[in-house]
């Protein structure tokens, strides 16, 4: 029986997107129907799945909250539930300072948040227990309400982090690493493949610690060598790998397979030894550069995407010099930068003081962002003129938007076609091989090329 329409909010990270896709195929399950990041909410109940990561997010989601509450004083929402990071964090005072949302639950909490909406009619609650236990009997843990376009997916294979960062507020809402077992999630590849998925991008607060609380060693290379294996995976894509203890066996897997996308976001944070000390990343600027060079000799062409933080306490004008001249050398392909947020509970906050002034903190990230920026459109422009691999994404305008395996969904450049200048018939999430005819920083333009006057030269395609 249908029960009415849920709207579903999601506000931060991709690994929150599967916890709702989780929870609405539990509620559609349950007779509701689920909208997700619906323009305009007009459902009688909304979700609002929130981020508690930093300052930022944390603005972010109560302002959602209050615009949500606002509508519901108006009479235009009956009811308000909100779950995710915020929630699990400060639930308590999130229930004093909001009166005005009915429910709120934590971020592993998804059974009882479909039990209260479900009221026990019909429902198949139970699917998905609390964290990443085992699912009830005849319930499969990876089924969910794919919410991305068909053809790619996220694919989260653990939560939680042990690293312990000082400035980090993740292990206080997730805890500790805890690991998906290995055919669960290639259950889950298998079956996301039969809902007409291409393209697989695997995410964790922490890849490179898969599996070393299940048998005590790294088991990311071989979940991925055998995932790679699965027939109708066309692109594998890896997400927040961490440098200490990298399982460098993965990189032989990279290099083997072509369908595992030569990409890899790995968050390095800062290069100087001070600062790498006072931010807890047990290594070093020598070991950290060492890895960058072997992933780079192992791999070759692989595009690394790295995360920047500046404005840590403690962070002096010398090492951030030294962060300048090193985004210089290392030459990312794609890179982010953060300026620190004084997060409770966390070790800096409670060790060190936030002693960098804030409009500092700000004028350090663009300053360091201007030199990617010009960074980015040299690596850009060095693809003008090459053939690349293109995964269609959407139509927009005048032009057909794409990726090539450099770029995930989202985040990173884009590939833009003219309409006009296709002579063949394109279709959502359909690969096809364009020729780099424009560059700029952070977006690449091409024509469609015509495979039969190409030929393949050292697995490249020449034309």
């Amino acid at each position: 029986m249908q029960k009415g329409v849920v709207d579903f909010i999601t506000l931060g990270c991709s690994k929150n997107l599967v916890d709702a896709e989780r929870v609405m195929r539990q509620l559609e399950a349950a007779g509701w129907r689920c909208v997700h990041d619906p323009e305009e909410p007009k459902g009688e109940v909304c979700v609002i799945n929130t981020c508690g990561f930093i300052g930022d997010a944390k603005e972010e989601s109560i302002n959602m909250i209050l615009q949500m509450a606002e509508r519901k004083k108006k009479g235009k929402l009956r009811k308000l539930i909100v779950m995710g990071c915020l929630s699990e964090r400060y639930r308590a005072e999130l229930e004093e300072e909001l009166p005005e949302v009915d429910e709120y639950f934590g971020k592993f909490d998804f059974e009882n948040l479909t039990l209260t909406l479900s009221q026990g009619e019909g429902t198949e609650a139970g699917c998905y227990p609390a964290k990443l236990t085992k699912p009830a009997e005849g319930c499969a843990s990876y089924e969910r309400k794919l919410t991305t376009p068909r053809h790619y997916a996220y694919l989260k294979i653990s939560e939680g982090c042990n690293r312990m960062c000082s400035y980090c507020a993740i292990p206080l809402i997730t805890g500790r690493h805890t690991s998906r077992p290995m055919e669960e999630i290639l259950d889950e590849v298998r079956w996301l493949v039969s809902q007409g998925v291409k393209e697989i991008n695997v995410i964790a607060q922490d890849l490179s610690s898969y599996g070393l609380d299940l048998e005590k060693r790294h088991l990311l290379p071989e979940l991925i060598d055998q995932m790679a294996q699965i027939e109708g995976v066309e692109w594998i894509r890896l997400h927040y790998a961490y440098p200490t203890d990298f399982p460098e066996e993965l990189l032989e897997v990279m290099a083997r397979h072509a369908n595992v996308c030569k990409y890899l976001d790995i968050a390095l944070q800062h290069c100087t030894d001070h600062m790498l000390g006072l931010m807890r990343r047990h290594i070093t600027r020598a070991e950290q550069d060492a890895l960058i060079r072997k992933i780079r000799e192992q791999v070759p062409g692989i595009c690394i995407r790295t995360t920047l933080l500046v404005g840590h306490p403690g962070e002096t004008e010398e090492d951030f010099e030294e962060l300048k001249q090193w985004v210089q050398e290392m030459r990312f392909d794609r890179m982010g930068c953060f300026a620190y947020s004084d997060e409770e509970g966390t070790y800096a906050n409670k060790h060190y003081k936030d002693d960098i002034p804030q409009d500092i903190k700000d004028a350090r990230v663009q300053e360091l962002m201007a030199i990617q920026q010009q960074i980015s459109g040299e690596l850009m422009a060095e693809k003008v003129g090459t053939t690349q691999r293109v995964i269609i994404d959407r139509e927009e305008g005048e032009y057909f938007i794409g990726r090539t395996q450099y770029d995930s969904p989202e985040v990173d450049c884009e590939v833009l076609i003219p309409m006009h200048n296709a002579q063949f018939t394109m279709h959502i999430g359909e690969f096809v091989d364009v020729k780099i005819t424009k560059a700029e920083e952070f977006d690449l333009y091409g024509e469609i090329i015509d495979n039969a006057q190409c030929t393949m030269h050292n697995s490249q395609l020449i034309c």
